[in-house]
């Protein structure tokens, strides 16, 4: 009787602390008893539960399909693991577990709260049906999982789109097929599942292989994963095709090393024009008093071959400073319209017997080459330049050949010329060829590789800077025993443009009566010598040294003919200074003597442009056509020969 009452009160602590709800039902399906913990988890009081139904408390959903209802509870075997859901006093439900047993025709039922489970498990099983989801919506990024021995066993979308694999192509296939040839055989994927297996990450960029065969860029990330021991059970792969990105990057690299050579050429421009401008002026000076002594010494033969000498030697450093300033694209350019064909032939034969047989020159031209936009003395100089450059490259001889090609240029073109129609003419030949640093700095003004004495450097920068004025551009491709081919882009002219290249003559004679000239000039030396060329021209001059002096005389003395000034000065610019006169006096002869090409523009005005250094033949010309001139809008350029 003792030990029947201990387990009576043993049972009783059980049914009071029971975290878990313990009922007592009837054949009928009434509950007879419930355990304090229906109250605890669904808040209905006892005495409200016992005598009524237990599928009053099921959720209508679970009714037909629990065996643990009214119409099941005579069961012969105990429920295990059976689930459904009891309502809360406040109308929500529980989700309970049910384990029963029955004795003497009642069921005997514990049930266990596991709510908060089925919720965690629900969760999970959303959060990890959104990252398959994720992984498989990621297209930029072939991830995938590969086994321990490197089998894939995971594709996502992003390893179909990079890699080309269907997913039943590729599951169940070794990971190694994505990698090239030689890497295979180098014994890479092996190494690259060890070190992942023994660092836990390998990272690394190299060449993958598609489906079709192509070769593609990639950045890889291979992970290790492992279970809760720590043990690897497989690998995690991340792939990005970079191949896009690397080849942005060196078109990057390459623009900047092109903005980098312009800002230095047009640095080294800069500095070029400048001293190609102060030489002009001493060249001036030089020039036109050689010219003045020339009438005025007598007829010895030795003082005549020295003032020859003189003359000459001013006469090449002129010709060095026209080429520097067409490097530093200040030098005006006659602009026509040229057939490069044509061109060639009329100099063909001279500069055949100038370079000798050892050379022989031929060309080759499409039926219908265009002409194009360029100065038809520029040009010819240019590849006259060239032509020599290609023989000083072969020194014992060999072939030279000049071709040309139309080419029409896209905006997406990777040069620096715009988009349109283009003649590429191209000096070939097949000498020493040039190393990279060479290359580099073939441009350069003053860079040469020729001995001493035997080139200048400036060949080149003029051609340079003659294509960049023309609106093309000039490139050189050449590397060490191949051979160079120097190549000028000129832009195709398709107008018909007349040809404003005035006609040689020998022996000029002024048709212009006497002057009074308003000669202006910031350089002293420049000054003196205009003047005296003028007056021994037979005009009378008056000298102002700035553009505000000339002005203040101009509007002293109502009796001037003729301006003549330069361009170059202080304060007052030989352009703003014309601009003045012409307020005052519109049809006013004007000349801008300058050895600049540019920004001495003015348009519908009476000027006449006189390049720098000028002689008196020159001088006597631009003054005629200055006086002579009618029509607005007419300007005409006189340049000393060379």
């Amino acid at each position: 009787m003792v030990a029947l009452e201990n387990e009576r009160r043993r049972a009783d602590r059980i049914w009071s602390v029971s975290r878990d709800i313990i009922v007592v039902l009837d054949g009928a399906g009434t509950l007879r008893s419930v355990s304090p913990s229906w109250s605890r988890i669904l808040g209905h009081p006892p005495h409200e539960v016992v005598g009524r139904q237990l599928a009053e408390f099921v959720h209508p959903e679970d009714v037909a399909n629990s065996r643990f209802t009214n119409s099941q509870v005579h069961c012969d075997q105990g429920l295990s693991s059976q689930e459904n859901r009891l309502r809360t006093v406040d109308g929500s439900y529980r989700n309970i577990e049910w384990h029963t047993t029955s004795e003497d025709g009642l069921v005997y039922g514990y049930g266990r709260d596991v709510t908060d489970r089925r919720a965690f498990a629900q969760e999970l099983n959303s959060s990890r049906e959104q990252f398959r989801h994720l992984v498989q919506g990621v297209v930029d990024y072939a991830i995938y999982m590969i086994d321990l021995e490197g089998h894939v066993s995971s594709w996502n979308e992003g390893a179909r789109r990079i890699k080309g694999y269907e997913p039943d192509e590729i599951i169940g296939e070794h990971f190694s097929r994505f990698y090239t040839d030689e890497d295979r055989i180098a014994g890479a994927p092996a190494q690259t599942l060890e070190i992942a297996r023994r660092e836990g990450r390998f990272s690394a960029e190299g060449w993958r292989v598609r489906k079709n065969g192509e070769r593609f860029r990639a950045s890889v990330v291979l992970d290790a994963i492992r279970d809760d021991s720590g043990r690897p059970i497989g690998f995690a792969k991340i792939t990005r095709d970079i191949t896009e990105k690397e080849n942005a990057q060196r078109d990057l690299e390459a623009t900047r090393e092109a903005l980098f050579q312009s800002q230095k050429m047009e640095a080294i421009g800069q500095l070029t024009g400048g001293i190609a401008h102060d030489f002009n002026n001493l060249l001036m000076a030089v020039l036109s008093s050689l010219e003045l002594l020339a009438k005025r010494i007598p007829d010895d033969p030795t003082s005549r071959r020295l003032l020859n000498n003189a003359i000459e030697g001013a006469q090449r450093g002129a010709t060095l400073t026209q080429r520097m300033l067409m490097f530093a694209r200040k030098k005006e350019l006659a602009i026509e319209r040229i057939e490069v064909p044509a061109l060639l032939a009329g100099m063909n034969d001279l500069v055949q017997r100038s370079i000798g047989p050892e050379w022989p020159i031929s060309t080759s031209f499409p039926l219908k080459l265009p002409p194009v936009r360029a100065d038809g003395n520029q040009l010819e100089t240019a590849l006259l330049n060239l032509i020599v450059n290609a023989r000083d490259a072969m020194p014992s001889g060999g072939p030279i050949v000049i071709s040309a090609t139309r080419e029409a240029l896209k905006k997406s073109n990777r040069s620096s010329l715009p988009e349109g129609d283009y003649v590429r003419l191209v000096v070939r030949d097949e000498g020493l060829g040039m190393d990279a640093e060479t290359l580099r700095r073939a441009t350069e003004p003053f860079f040469t590789t020729k001995g001493v004495g035997k080139g200048t450097g400036l060949g080149l920068p003029m051609v340079h800077g003659m294509a960049q004025k023309l609106g093309g551009t000039f490139e050189i491709e050449s590397k060490p025993g191949s051979g160079t081919s120097a190549i000028l882009w000129l832009p195709v002219e398709e107008v018909e443009m007349p040809v404003s290249r005035p006609a040689t003559v020998k022996e000029f004679r002024p048709q212009t009566s006497q002057l009074k000239v308003l000669a202006v000039d910031d350089d002293p030396l420049i000054l003196m010598n205009t003047a005296s060329l003028l007056e021994d021209l037979g005009h009378e001059v008056i000298e102002a040294h700035s553009g505000t002096d000339a002005l203040s005389k101009f509007r002293a003395g109502n009796d001037i003919d003729l301006v003549i000034t330069d361009q170059a000065m202080p304060k007052m610019t030989g352009t703003d200074l014309i601009t003045a006169i012409f307020e005052l006096r519109p049809e006013m002869p004007a000349i801008i003597a300058s050895g600049y090409g540019e920004g001495i523009e003015m348009p519908r005005r009476q000027v006449v442009r006189l390049g720098k250094p000028f002689g008196q033949v020159q001088l006597a010309k631009a003054i005629d056509e200055a006086v002579g001139k009618k029509d607005l809008g007419k300007s005409h350029t006189f340049s000393a020969p060379g």
